[in-house]
């Protein structure tokens, strides 16, 4: 039964010139048998899905710091919303709709807790005291390759590494049109809906938004945008959209940056983020218990994954149990 070998082919017929094609794949760092049922960006898919780092993005920050309701993003739900993005542009522009999915399911496996106020103090830590930097993507990385399945990694393919690693905008593009996709589709979920977040938490009303930039994106700026994307980059070896539109969605983050990403309303809570992660860094750095057992060049690299793999609540309770008194009772 090799219905890969049948995917395989259709990819080959239907998808454009300048797709991605599995069975053309730069492959893995450790060959293995193929599957006879998936294409090899298929079981990349599959492989994240069920890993552990991805199931800890639901209780990590999107913009809200552990938010009690219900119904504002998460890391989950942002990665859910890339990958819902990029599956639509790559079909309609004949892209390896399987690859795209697993890059952007992928992307922010290596996030901090607190969003991207954990990541800025992580890297903070490291960059004063250690010498080195953190930036989520390259964790991302690290983590599918290193740190999944109990230190043996995923395997992924060089494709989707390739576009894990390079999602970010100060990174360089990736080298397939599937990572590119996710690339922009990263950017143009989490302007969306921090939009919608933005409304609901009240740091904005939709009054306030820019109307020269609504003017041009419209009431639904997720359809206006990736229609854009899917006009301009037909038949083209890249991924653009119109000079309006781009210049629209750069102003309305500009906006977001100012009112939502940097109020001090909605970003109150942050002001928490830097003591809480020191005290655990220290605590965990230099506890011989928690290094037990690992070589000196060993123990940062260990404190730094366990630090980074936090969720906001797991990180919240083990700062209460280390460092918050607890009621004294009786031992009886």
């Amino acid at each position: 039964m090799l219905i890969r070998k049948e995917l395989e082919e259709r990819e080959q017929a239907t998808l454009s010139p300048n797709a991605a094609r599995a069975g053309n794949s730069l492959g893995r760092k450790r060959p293995e048998k193929e599957c006879d049922l998936r294409t090899a960006f298929q079981r990349d898919r599959d492989r994240i899905i069920h890993c552990k780092s991805f199931r800890r993005l639901k209780h990590k920050t999107q913009v809200f710091i552990s938010p009690v309701e219900d119904h504002y993003r998460t890391r989950l739900t942002h990665t859910l919303e890339v990958a819902q993005i990029s599956r639509t542009i790559a079909r309609a522009l004949r892209l390896n709709e399987d690859l795209a999915e697993a890059v952007a399911l992928g992307h922010d496996l290596g996030h901090t807790p607190f969003g991207h106020a954990g990541e800025f103090v992580l890297d903070d830590i490291l960059s004063k005291y250690y010498g080195r930097r953190f930036f989520h993507n390259e964790q991302s990385v690290r983590v599918v390759e290193v740190i999944e399945r109990d230190g043996r990694g995923l395997n992924l393919t060089a494709e989707v590494l390739d576009g894990i690693r390079n999602h970010t905008p100060d990174d360089p593009w990736p080298a397939t049109l599937e990572g590119r996709v996710v690339r922009l589709a990263d950017r143009i979920a989490y302007l969306s809906h921090d939009i919608e977040d933005a409304f609901r938490a009240g740091v904005i009303t939709p009054r306030q938004l820019p109307a020269k930039h609504l003017n041009v994106l419209g009431k639904n700026i997720l359809d206006r945008i990736i229609r854009s994307i899917v006009k301009s980059s037909q038949g083209k070896n890249e991924i653009v959209m119109e000079p309006a539109v781009q210049r629209a969605m750069d102003g309305l983050y500009e906006f977001m940056y100012k009112n939502v990403y940097t109020n001090p309303i909605a970003k109150s809570e942050e002001a928490k983020v830097p003591e809480l992660l020191h005290q655990l860094f220290r605590y965990y750095h230099y506890d011989p218990s928690f290094q037990k057992g690992l070589k000196e060049e060993e123990q940062l690299p260990h404190t730094i994954d366990f630090i980074a793999g936090m969720t906001d609540r797991y990180a919240i309770t083990k700062f209460q149990e280390l460092f918050v008194p607890d009621e004294w009772r009786r031992q009886v």
